[in-house]
């Protein structure tokens, strides 16, 4: 198995001689995967430029396409034992890998983005009239439950019957078993202690 402690640097090919014109980039690769470091670095100056080619087209960003290419060649150089020349090429091989670490750094971004953006949209305050508005709804219905709670106890009963639950006025004379003039009279006294307690029309 190579050391992996051994990382090619991405750098532009460099051409050689030698055994890089004498192997074929399948034999490189055959070559790296029993440790042979010099046949790796003959294979890396063959597949750079097209590993960097397939990276950059799926990221467009440059400093990305670097990391990701450099990445693919150290992963080709820890896996090419697993290299197989019966199933295809080892150019298509390492192709096959700098496409998917390319995807897979395009998925991973996209994922960060929605993280931080639902991040963000958690954390950002509400807009001050929503926020404003909401209070004095809630101020409005407290005082409200106060007022109500100030009323005599036929006067509340008609109230909330008539107002808050919908029924008429002979439903709530029926309900609360008195007289309809008596429901009507309550219920204007208690309409005007709540009008005043509410302060409307000051």
């Amino acid at each position: 198995m190579p050391d992996e402690r051994w990382a090619p640097r991405v750098a532009p090919p460099t051409p050689d001689g030698g055994a890089a014109e004498a192997d074929s980039v399948d034999q490189m690769l055959l070559r790296s995967a029993r440790g042979d470091e010099a046949a790796f670095r003959h294979f890396y100056d063959a597949v750079i430029a097209t590993v960097w080619g397939v990276v950059k087209h799926v990221l467009r960003d440059h400093a990305q396409s670097e990391e990701v290419t450099q990445e693919v060649l150290v992963e080709v150089w820890r896996t090419a034992t697993r290299f197989d020349p019966a199933r295809g090429s080892a150019l298509a091989w390492v192709t096959t890998i700098a496409h998917r670490r390319a995807v897979d750094r395009v998925r991973a971004e996209q994922a960060a983005s929605r993280r931080e953006q639902a991040a963000a949209d958690r954390s950002m305050p509400r807009p001050y009239d929503e926020v404003s508005e909401q209070a004095g709804i809630r101020l409005e219905q407290q005082q409200v439950r106060r007022c109500v709670q100030a009323l005599t106890p036929l006067q509340r009963e008609s109230v909330l019957l008539a107002y808050y639950r919908g029924y008429t006025y002979p439903e709530v004379a029926t309900l609360l078993k008195v007289p309809l003039g008596t429901v009507k009279t309550r219920m204007r006294d208690g309409l005007i202690r709540l009008r005043d307690c509410l302060g409307v029309g000051r």
